[in-house]
């Protein structure tokens, strides 16, 4: 696991910290880790499906918009790289 030093932390946001930490019945230190784990990481995982279906119901396309997709779109086979 990595390691992290946070200098120059003023003496009242340490103090604030182990009073937090206490209340918490944790060490100071699991305090702090509690509170950068619940600062940078999401709630929830973020489903790319669910996230696609939301954005394309929130701008309004329907099935007859893929339809108009599957007509314009490239059917052409893809070349297979070459590294000549």
């Amino acid at each position: 696991m990595a390691m992290l030093t946070v200098r120059n932390l003023p003496d009242d946001v340490h103090r604030a910290l182990r009073v937090q930490a206490a209340k918490h019945g944790r060490s100071t230190e699991a305090e702090v880790r509690e509170i950068l784990a619940a600062a940078v990481k999401p709630k929830a995982r973020l489903r790319m499906g669910d996230a696609l279906s939301a954005l394309g119901t929130k701008i309004g396309l329907t099935n007859e918009d893929f339809d108009l997709f599957d007509q314009v779109r490239d059917k052409t086979p893809a070349e297979p790289l070459r590294f000549e």
